[in-house]
């Protein structure tokens, strides 16, 4: 679970649940003319409220919450967590908001009681449930509310996904050797070669007396280099975005997080081909306002 792919909106969510549990706790009646030592329960003294309003907005929030922080979409009932919460939260408001109009239930239609209205228990429910529904609702339509909760971190030495070591495949700026090249070799990057009328019996050099030969040409290093003018860095996304597969399936076969680091390994006209911290590669075809490392 990255709990860094919490958007603002999920933020928003977790507040009003919090605020729901504490309006819980609170009293569901306000009765005219009570003396101050009276005892009214609390929203857990209607077991309505609680399965309809309580709970429901409770779970609702936590499945949202749970479905954000996963890599991968968990489904319940052929549905995803994410759909699910979000069904829960407008339940519990709508619920919400009929215990406000009708507080003793069918009790007070009998007569038997005119003085009972909504306490402050049901009035912070009511706000609570409407807000988490909004929430949940508005989440994936305003950017305000699809930015990232906690901001991405920088890595202060990022290196390879795999705990490869600085200066190994894919590290950004890094210097590439030669295919089969050995360390410390005439002609591998970052060596110095042997300069003309150099010294004799320097690697490279002609004997005197001995016939000029043509020099072997350097390694190829342009093999090591990306094609083009692509070189390797490491990115964040801003909101959640889906890494579909290389070969155009329009299934997406991960999920990228924001405040995680991504490889991106090759440029595909405005698409990126980004590599995930299980070695998975697929193509990130939103690269709008991702952040460089």
């Amino acid at each position: 679970m990255n709990i860094r792919s919490l958007t603002r909106g999920d933020g928003v969510v977790i507040g009003a649940a919090v605020l729901l549990l504490i309006a819980s706790f609170l009293d569901i009646y306000s009765i005219d003319g009570a003396p101050d030592g009276a005892e009214v329960p609390s929203l857990w003294g209607s077991g309505s409220v609680v399965l309809g309003v309580v709970l429901a907005g409770v779970i609702g929030a936590a499945l949202i919450v749970v479905a954000r922080t996963l890599p991968q979409p968990k489904k319940v009932a052929g549905l995803d967590l994410g759909p699910f919460g979000i069904a829960f939260t407008v339940f519990a408001a709508w619920c919400a908001l009929g215990n406000i109009f009708d507080p003793a239930g069918a009790f007070d239609n009998d007569g038997g009681v005119d003085s009972i209205s909504a306490g402050l228990g049901l009035i912070l429910a009511l706000i609570a449930t409407l807000i988490m529904a909004a929430a949940a609702v508005a989440t994936p339509l305003l950017p305000a509310l699809k930015g990232s909760l906690l901001p991405a971190s920088r890595p202060a030495a990022p290196q390879p996904y795999g705990g490869q070591p600085q200066g190994g495949y894919g590290y950004p700026g890094a210097q590439q050797q030669p295919y089969g090249g050995q360390p410390g070799q005439p002609g591998q990057p970052g060596q110095p070669g042997p300069s003309f009328g150099g010294q004799p019996g320097q690697p490279g050099q002609p004997q005197p007396g001995q016939p000029q030969a043509p020099q072997p040409q350097a390694p190829q290093q342009a093999q090591a280099q990306p094609a083009g003018d692509f070189s390797p860095f490491w990115f964040a996304v801003p909101v959640p975005r889906p890494l579909f597969a290389e070969d155009g399936s329009p299934t997406p076969i991960a999920e990228l997080a924001p405040g995680t680091w991504y490889l991106a390994v090759e440029q595909r006209g405005a698409n990126l081909v980004a590599q995930t911290q299980d070695g998975r590669r697929g193509v990130l075809q939103d690269t709008s306002g991702i952040q460089r490392g």
